[in-house]
């Protein structure tokens, strides 16, 4: 089948600024479907019928008219954080043809003379402003579209509370169009000044003495998490992510999360990876809330309930940690029978009970049991001593592709 459906990508100088390729399609096409500013952009020339985006947003008004010359209209590239994503999952590639302008991250860089492939790109629209926290390293370029015109001013203050209040910021107005503008200033002095709603955020990020120094790489230190005392401390929580060995794409079940610290950082290895935090005592559920914002994963889900009767119903996992509730009837034989052929299992044990069960795991399912000590050095009068922490007890195994 030909396409039938055309997205155009629209830049703020509008028609005059399209393709001889998207100029056709829109005097072609029987029906245009977009936001309002999108579809004010088009000249009385086009005779198609034009169709606003429902409340709440839905692709029907686009995949409804399947067969017919349709044509979408998106702000600039279509497949960067825009419908063209959405419109590409249900249509097949061979009944879609895409004509993107450039991006606004894309003229943005332009303006500022950065190298696109050097920089952070992050959408705050209709998402949590905190997912900003996860890429606040100095040195670093970040380019924000914004979700309306509040946005830089939010911007400004988180910077200032995560301790980068030094950083330079550049907001640039209506990029591509007659209102053009840009406004630089620091976090620190960042005025409030009244901005348009479509804008994009530069940031060259630029940490002050006072910012703590948070690495991608498993193990926080422990200060970092919010906790009640129920936390997998920095090196055995780095021993276990290892174990756990997360890659791209993959959800992990945090079974008895505690404060989360296991959940978040596996999430924080790659933007795409996943993770449900199981967790049953309420303070400890909201001490995993504020530190998964705080660490800028505010995508990690919160499965508020006891396992295993928590697990039932959810989406089977790539890999498991179990910090919590090794002991109890079932959670074992509900994770391992819910974990998929190839997943990853780890179980911490610290009392004598939870690691004779890990034993009798190991006996029954193969895997690799570890003994993990470790030991600080502390005052005793006038010199020093190790303070040996509880030893823990760690499970590794593997689930077999054929179980």
């Amino acid at each position: 089948m030909s396409p039938w459906l055309t997205v155009v990508g629209i830049g703020e100088d509008g028609f005059k600024g399209l393709g001889k390729n998207a100029r056709r399609a829109l005097l072609g096409a029987s029906r245009i479907v977009g936001g309002q500013r999108q579809l004010d952009l088009l000249p009385v020339c086009i005779r198609g019928e034009r169709q606003l985006w429902p409340s709440p947003f839905s692709l029907a008004p686009a995949l409804e008219q399947r067969g017919e010359a349709v044509c979408v209209l998106a702000s600039g590239d279509p497949m960067f954080y825009g419908v063209g994503a959405s419109l590409a999952r249900q249509v097949p590639s061979d009944e879609m043809l895409i004509l993107p302008a450039p991006s606004s991250c894309s003229l943005a860089a332009a303006r500022l003379s950065w190298p696109l492939q050097e920089v952070v790109t992050l959408s705050l629209v209709a998402r949590p402003l905190a997912a900003l926290n996860a890429q606040l390293f100095s040195g670093v370029r970040l380019l924000l579209l914004s979700n309306d015109g509040q946005s830089p001013a939010a911007v400004a203050q988180l910077l200032r509370e995560r301790g980068f209040g030094s950083s330079r910021l550049s907001v640039l107005e209506h990029l591509g169009g007659d209102a053009e503008r840009r406004i630089d200033s620091t976090a620190n002095a960042w005025d409030d000044a009244p901005i348009a709603d479509l804008n994009v955020i530069a940031i060259e990020c630029q940490a002050d003495s006072n910012a703590p120094r948070l690495s991608r790489l498993a193990g926080l230190p422990d200060s970092a998490f919010q906790h009640d005392g129920q936390l997998t401390k920095r090196d055995v929580r780095a021993i276990t992510l290892a174990r756990l060995a997360p890659t791209p794409g993959e959800l992990l079940w945090d079974v008895g999360a505690g404060s989360g610290s296991i959940g978040i950082e596996w999430m924080r290895a790659h933007p795409s990876c996943r993770a449900l935090a199981i967790e049953a005592d309420e303070g400890r559920q909201q001490l995993i809330e504020h530190n998964r914002d705080a660490l800028g994963v505010p995508g990690l889900h919160l499965i508020r309930g006891k396992a295993p009767q928590a697990l039932a119903g959810l989406e089977r996992p790539d890999a498991i940690f179990i910090g919590g509730g090794v002991t109890r009837e079932g959670v074992f034989e509900t994770c391992w029978e819910q974990l998929k052929p190839g997943g990853r299992l780890v179980a911490n044990a610290v009392t004598l009970q939870s690691e004779v069960a890990l034993m009798n795991w190991r006996e029954r399912y193969g895997g690799e049991l570890t003994r993990i000590h470790v030991a600080q050095a502390q005052p005793l009068g006038e010199f020093d001593t190790w303070r040996q922490a509880l030893p823990i007890t760690l499970l590794d195994l593997v689930k077999p592709l054929d179980a």
